[in-house]
């Protein structure tokens, strides 16, 4: 179970979960990585999970595969994200991503601009925990 921010950013995957406007969550597995006190998370412009945070900060987050799957017995950690597009910080924000995943970050780049022709715009998700979140993780584990 992810106790901080750096737990979750050392996963290789997370779920993030982002919100519709009627309160349903939708969830994607995401690259992560750990920023500050926070996470930071690449994507590219014009996702739904932007236009889902255009409405509402509120996301949760937890580890899981790569195809998203969330193991049983994992309390997702609720946090508020922001997005910027500033491209300084979607910058370092790749460097930050590089030197975590390395060959399969440059090459999931490299193929994904093979197939849009070009690069895409990308914007950066920066998250952080909420204060209530450790006590809420430590409440599920000791009902478990």
């Amino acid at each position: 179970m992810a106790d901080s921010p750096h737990d979750l950013g050392a996963s290789d995957f997370i779920a993030l979960t982002t919100f519709r406007r009627s309160g349903e969550g939708v969830s994607t597995p995401v690259w992560v990585v750990p920023d500050g006190d926070g996470l930071a998370v690449l994507t590219p412009a014009g996702t739904g999970k932007l236009k889902r945070l255009a409405h509402t900060d509120r996301v949760t987050l937890a580890e899981c595969s790569r195809r998203g799957r969330v193991d049983d017995g994992i309390v997702p950690v609720t946090a508020r994200a922001d997005v910027t597009d500033d491209p300084a910080e979607v910058g370092r924000v790749v460097g930050l991503l590089a030197a975590k995943y390395g060959l399969q970050f440059r090459l999931f780049m490299l193929v994904e601009r093979v197939v849009a022709r070009g690069r895409r715009p990308r914007e950066v998700i920066r998250i952080t925990l909420d204060e209530s979140a450790d006590e809420s993780a430590d409440e599920a584990a000791a009902s478990a």
